[in-house]
């Protein structure tokens, strides 16, 4: 396997989830494995790591199993699908602190922004594979 990062993202949110699925789209590598912290299963099959850090915001693990969190993981993610340059500024000196502030604050509010901007209140289900299932992939 070529995965360059996995992703914890959480699948109850209307935007994270319509990020995840574009990003999924347009991953022809598949560099990315994605794991939806809000699975029946995580616990079981991540019991390592501290679920109420990942729900406070995205974290991603390299292949070296270093953790990264925030828009870091969400550069790289766009990154590797070679959509780097959308996301590079929010990474600037000067612009990074501003930006990491701001992702903090929609992190917080996920629900209130996703419903504000979809219609949509946050979801009942999450729709990926287990969790386990993508590990052993």
């Amino acid at each position: 396997m070529n995965t360059q990062l996995t992703v914890f993202y959480d699948g109850y949110c209307p935007l994270c989830l319509a990020e995840m699925d574009k990003l999924k789209e347009l991953d022809s590598k598949r560099l990315l494995v994605f794991v939806d912290i809000q699975s029946s299963l995580f616990a079981e099959c991540y019991p390592q790591l501290n679920w109420q850090q990942l729900n406070a915001r995205i974290h991603g693990q390299l292949p070296d199993g270093r953790m990264i969190s925030g828009l870091d993981v969400t550069y790289l993610a766009w990154k590797l699908v070679g959509k780097g340059w959308v996301y590079a500024p929010l990474r600037w000196w000067g612009i990074k602190w501003f930006a990491n502030w701001c992702y903090v604050f929609f992190a917080r509010h996920r629900y209130r922004i996703s419903y504000l901007l979809t219609g949509e209140k946050r979801l009942a289900e999450s729709q990926i594979c287990s969790p386990c299932e993508v590990k052993r992939r």
